[in-house]
């Protein structure tokens, strides 16, 4: 019986989540030109980006998962 309750409950969460998530990524075609505008860019500074980019993970590539090699001390 106890197994039970935890088997039900991953049964409900398979069937339950993914039918969330669908609606979160569809774009309708009439939206694609405004999300392709510059504006909508993630920077629209790159060279701001990158050098924000750089001072962060000189400090915090220890920690791991940005994709950039190096450790801690701002060597690379």
């Amino acid at each position: 019986m106890k197994l039970l309750k935890p088997v039900i409950a991953a049964i409900a969460a398979a069937l339950l989540l993914p039918a969330c998530s669908p609606a979160l990524v569809r774009v309708k075609p009439y939206e694609r030109g405004t999300l392709a505008r510059p504006v909508m860019a993630d920077s629209l500074d790159p060279l701001g980006t990158a050098m924000t980019d750089h001072a962060y993970f000189s400090r915090e590539a220890s920690f791991g998962g940005g994709g950039v090699g190096g450790g801690g001390c701002g060597c690379n």
